[in-house]
């Protein structure tokens, strides 16, 4: 038995790896130039958050150093797609904000993938990609 489970959680897991590789490798080909996947998974955080966050808390929410957030956040910042300011409680720390031109840029991303993503849909069938989302968040929490 204990054989048969270490060949599903490798199957589950190399499964989850092909599948990230390969969303991942069709993402970067739809997003509009010069954006990068962590660029539109931050622009999308912030659109929906419709609020500011530190890149402490970017960094935690995406599982990446802060070295590798504040690096993101620069070329954001640089691009115009997000507003960086002081915390006004305490000099240390920053807030981040999403942009008028971040919002448009988010925009122009998701209009970008959502014929990619609605494909992949139609080719599931909207029965098995509900039923696959429940699977796929409870994997997402026990792995993060």
């Amino acid at each position: 038995m204990s054989e048969d489970r270490n060949t599903l959680a490798i199957l589950l897991i190399s499964e989850m790896l092909a599948a990230d590789h390969a969303m991942r490798g069709r993402l970067s080909r739809v997003l509009p130039k010069g954006m990068e996947i962590s660029h539109f998974s931050v622009l999308n955080h912030l659109g929906w958050q419709k609020g500011e966050s530190s890149p402490a808390r970017l960094a935690e929410k995406f599982g990446v150093t802060r070295g590798a957030m504040t690096n993101t956040l620069n070329k954001l910042e640089w691009a115009g797609y997000i507003h960086i300011r002081p915390d006004w409680d305490d000099a240390r720390r920053k807030m981040v904000a999403i942009s008028p031109a971040g919002l448009q840029a988010r925009d122009t991303a998701i209009a970008a993938i959502t014929p990619m993503i609605n494909q992949v849909v139609e080719d599931l069938g909207e029965e098995q990609a509900r039923a696959a989302l429940p699977i796929l968040r409870e994997i997402r929490l026990k792995l993060g």
